[in-house]
């Protein structure tokens, strides 16, 4: 199972969180900070550091699944900032790492802005400190399956001068669908998707229900029962035809729904499944609205 940022029970407000993240001890482990852990970064705690090592016992892969993940978010960020795209909404953004959102769009244009929208306040607070001086960028705490939430925090005073869906927007998902149940899946997507203006974008990294064919379903459910027990989330798997459904009217443009490993390797460093004798378990995709 790959890592995914990570969504609890409950609903939180949507805040902006500056305030500094050490001294916390991290209580229960969270899929965003075991991401971190597999990538080789240090926002995470012993909580975390279990359920990745619990993690890749029954999955050997993951850590190679979630570089693979990030190359995929960076090329598709890269991809869109060069066809003039001015903003970008990362939902469910995780813990900072190396080649950002941020960081990748702005080497194209720096005028880009970007806002980061996560749960963990660990997250948000990392983000913050990376983001100060970047007037452009913003990170808050919130759930991204609270569009509702998250759109009234978009139209806020401290907000509205960096993201506007009145203009063309790219929204990311990226590794984090897979948390919500497929009756509530609509729900949250919709929203934010059927208000994207021609010209805007959407993101879409998640699981594959192909994923037995690789693994098998005994190490399948050994990965899930980590997520499950150490923090509290449900994984749901799903087809390429659920996957392409959640576009609903933009178009997918080349090369389509495939693999992580297929979507335009060619514009970041090779990823780990370049030479491996079966694709990646993630499907991958980018829609725009003409």
């Amino acid at each position: 199972m790959p890592p995914i940022a990570v969504r609890t029970s409950g609903v939180r407000p949507v805040t902006e969180q500056r305030t500094s993240a050490q001294g916390t001890t991290g209580g229960r482990a969270t899929v965003a900070r075991v991401y971190d852990f597999l990538l080789g970064g240090e926002q995470n705690f012993a909580a975390d550091r279990e359920a990745a090592r619990q993690l890749l016992q029954a999955v050997p892969e993951a850590a190679d699944m979630a570089l693979s993940a990030r190359l995929f978010l960076r090329r598709a960020v890269q991809t869109l900032a060069e066809d003039g795209i001015k903003q970008f909404l990362d939902l469910g953004s995780g813990i900072p790492t190396q080649g950002n959102v941020h960081e990748i769009a702005q080497a194209v244009d720096p005028a880009i802005r970007v806002v980061y929208v996560d749960i963990d306040p660990v997250a948000v607070v990392a983000s913050n400190q990376i983001l100060i001086g970047n007037p452009t960028c913003r990170a808050i705490e919130g759930d991204f399956t609270r569009p509702d939430l998250i759109l009234d925090a978009l139209a806020g005073s401290h907000l509205s001068t960096v993201i506007d869906l009145e203009q063309p927007t790219a929204v990311l998902y990226c590794s984090v669908l897979q948390q919500v149940a497929d009756d509530q899946v609509d729900d949250v997507v919709a929203p934010i998707r059927d208000l994207l203006v021609p010209g805007s974008a959407m993101v879409i990294s998640h699981l594959s229900a192909t994923i037995t064919d690789s693994f098998g379903q005994s190490a399948l459910d050994e990965g899930r029962s980590v997520y499950r027990t150490q923090a509290a989330t449900e994984i749901t798997l799903r087809t390429d035809e659920q996957l392409t459904a959640l576009f609903g009217d933009l178009a997918l443009i080349e090369p389509g729904l495939v693999p992580l490993n297929h979507w335009r390797p060619e514009l970041s460093e090779p990823d780990p499944y370049a030479t491996a004798p079966t694709p990646s378990p993630v499907r991958g995709a980018v829609g725009i609205r003409y």
